[in-house]
């Protein structure tokens, strides 16, 4: 993938801030409990324990982008085996959230190129990318845990843009199944869910 003057926010733009989605993934930790880590979630390969680890992994990932630092973090391909889920996980991921976040607050991190999940992007792109992970991710570790889930509707917005089929889908297809139908009276988060190849009545086998 190229640069391109499109790349780059135009001058006076908004930039979408993450720290509302952020904060809907951290409100969801004190609801997992242990002894539901190796329930299933909406994504097949990912069990709780996985997904936490994901999200630890995307949150530092996407830090590092925004940074420009580039190496083994930002490398790493998503699909890839990772360490597992840390020990500390309940006190490191809302710390490393707040670290992107941050992040993500500097205009330069949306500027230029970077790296993330092995793929070259433009910081433009990867920062949307970042807010739209943690908003379907928070979703699939709500509805594993049984947890009621809100999201804002800016950054709904960001992942209807980023998710909504264009012909020209490469980075959407890389990451997310075909789309799933939702009912035209369906909420803006079950849009959003369905855009993103799940369906938004999934259920875990227990909610107790």
């Amino acid at each position: 993938m190229t640069d391109s003057p499109s790349s780059a926010p135009s001058p006076g733009t908004a930039l979408p801030d993450l720290a509302a989605a952020a904060a809907g993934v951290a409100a969801l930790l004190p609801g997992v409990r242990d002894d539901r880590l190796d329930d299933p979630t909406p994504c097949p390969d990912y069990a709780v324990r996985e997904m936490l680890a994901h999200l630890l992994g995307l949150a530092t990932a996407f830090r590092d982008a925004g940074r420009k630092e580039t190496g083994p973090t930002t490398a790493t391909p998503p699909d890839a085996a990772g360490p597992g889920l840390a020990g500390d996980w309940r006190t490191a991921l809302p710390e490393r959230l707040g670290e992107l976040v941050a992040v993500w607050r500097r205009p330069d991190a949306w500027e230029g190129m970077t790296q993330a999940g092995g793929v070259s992007l433009p910081g433009a792109v990867a920062g949307r990318v970042a807010l739209n992970e943690l908003v379907v991710h928070g979703w699939d570790l709500a509805v594993a845990t049984g947890q009621p889930y809100d999201v804002d509707e800016a950054s709904l917005a960001v992942s209807r843009e980023m998710l909504t089929p264009t012909g020209d889908d490469s980075l959407r297809d890389a990451i997310f199944g075909p789309v799933v139908p939702v009912p035209d009276d369906a909420s803006p988060l079950d849009r959003v869910v369905g855009l993103s190849g799940r369906r938004p009545d999934w259920r875990a086998a227990h909610t107790s």
